[in-house]
């Protein structure tokens, strides 16, 4: 008897894509209900979002999209078999701990997979969509804060998924793509106000594109070119430019300007709604204003936090942030979460953002005083234009910001760091030189030994105290 369904045989690349994401998802769940206590700012998060189950006000420091979500994790996590041993009540209520990590646990998961999509997106290469998947995958910072209760991991979410988006309907032309970016890009700035850095870089490329090709070539000359399409390795520069111009001034008020707009305007009604006194429109804007004064009183000093950080400092991970220490046994052994990024892979994604920028810096200078206009060849340069533009409107914002900031901060800049690592590791991978293959491999062999080697402070597993003083490499990690 034939047998009437195919067998199923993934390739090799689509292969690669499940294993990632099924070990970014295993580690993300694994002990996930340890420490029966609030961990770091679960202590804010979780208990706002029980807050909303009892009908509790209170005023939150952020935009309240997170929290709606914790507590929607909180309401299905009833339904799950429960470890008397990791039950609480600190939230108010008696809950499981796992019941408010777990969806910030599977939306963890999906991160390797959506920059990946982005990758992919803006290259067309199955080689840097790999390599940026697993480079993230490896990261110490993504994967602490996938694993508490905490908002930083959804901002990021809905901003690379809003981001995505809109390179899509790039590519595609679909309507619906955009109006789903915009809205997803206004859930971004949802959850922190920060968020809406990721809208700020679709911003900046769609107005670098106009100014570009509208008032330095000319509207005609645009109209031909927008019609040539991507070569297989996305080196039609124009192109990349030419793509942001299908979307009309109208277009891009209408959908990414208006509609993030009323998005986030919507989020806020259903908090509103449970804490009677905001509930008008004249108490929206109140509690706009709250919010930004509150942020404008905290300071900046060791005496605010101890693991306050400058944006400069995020660079080179200077001062990483406890989120959680305990000694415990008769032998000392030593329990520690640390938010850190996976230090190795850190450093060269930093140097991979200097690379370019020097790269972009110096072919300027010889077009400008040596008329040499292709003295350098750039690979991908409407990528790299698309990585710099986003890592900077991420990064450079928090130079204005006179409070306390952390380290975690960095997380959304970080993630375009990681991509201009990936397309540089593949460029060498690529290339027929031996020596350049031998450099590629050695960053990523180093990049999950490096991963392993950390992984107890990423995971909370114990540690003794020599094994944990090997780890903090500088005092300023402590």
């Amino acid at each position: 008897m034939l047998n009437r369904f195919p067998k199923l045989r993934p390739t090799p690349y689509q292969a690669s894509i499940v294993a990632i994401f099924v070990f970014s998802l295993v580690i993300r769940f694994w002990n996930l209900g340890q420490f029966n206590e609030l961990v770091f700012d679960e202590v804010y998060y979780a208990k706002f979002a029980s807050d909303y189950w009892l009908g509790n006000d209170f005023f939150p420091s952020h935009p309240p999209l997170s929290h709606y979500l914790i507590a929607l994790a909180m309401g299905l996590g009833q339904f799950f078999p429960v470890n008397p041993e990791q039950v609480n009540d600190l939230t108010g209520a008696v809950r499981s701990t796992w019941s408010y990590r777990w969806l910030n646990a599977l939306t963890g998961a999906t991160i390797p997979l959506l920059l990946g999509a982005i990758a992919y997106l803006l290259t067309q290469r199955r080689l840097v969509t790999l390599l940026t998947m697993g480079l993230v995958a490896l990261d110490g910072l993504f994967l602490v804060e996938s694993r508490y209760a905490l908002n930083n991991i959804y901002l990021v979410f809905f901003g690379l998924l809003g981001q995505a988006l809109v390179l899509w309907h790039l590519r595609q032309g679909k309507l619906w793509q955009l109006i789903l970016g915009g809205i997803s890009l206004a859930c971004a700035g949802s959850v922190k106000w920060n968020g809406f850095a990721f809208l700020l870089g679709i911003y900046l490329l769609w107005a670098i594109a106009w100014f570009r090709t509208v008032f330095r070539q000319g509207w005609a000359e645009q109209q031909v070119n927008s019609l040539e399409p991507l070569d297989g390795n996305g080196q039609n520069n124009h192109d990349f430019f030419s793509r942001w111009l299908t979307i009309s001034p109208f277009k891009f008020a209408l959908w990414l300007v208006l509609i993030p707009a009323i998005t986030y305007s919507v989020i806020w009604i259903p908090h509103l709604l449970m804490n009677g006194e905001y509930a008008s429109l004249e108490g929206f804007w109140r509690i706009q204003r709250q919010t930004w004064q509150y942020h404008r009183r905290v300071g900046n000093s060791p005496d605010i936090h101890p693991y306050c950080s400058p944006w400069y400092s995020w660079l080179v991970m200077a001062r990483p942030i406890a989120y959680f220490y305990q000694k415990s046994g008769k032998f000392g052994l030593i329990y520690d979460v640390h938010a850190m990024a996976n230090p190795i892979l850190l450093w060269f994604s930093t140097g991979a953002m200097g690379l370019l920028l020097g790269t972009i810096a110096w072919q300027k200078i010889s077009q400008f005083f040596f008329n040499r206009t292709n003295s350098i060849n750039v690979p991908l340069r409407g990528v790299t234009l698309y990585i710099v533009v986003n890592y900077a409107a991420n990064l450079l914002p928090w130079l204005g910001i006179s409070r306390c900031t952390f380290f975690y901060h960095y997380l959304t800049a970080y993630g375009f760091s990681i991509l201009a690592l990936a397309l540089i590791l593949a460029t060498l991978l690529d290339s027929p030189q031996r020596s350049h293959r031998i450099i590629a491999w050695t960053v990523l062999t180093l990049v999950a030994i490096a991963f392993w080697y950390w992984s107890p402070v990423f995971l909370g597993m114990p540690l003794t105290p020599k094994g944990f003083a090997l780890r903090m490499l500088f005092p300023s990690w402590i």
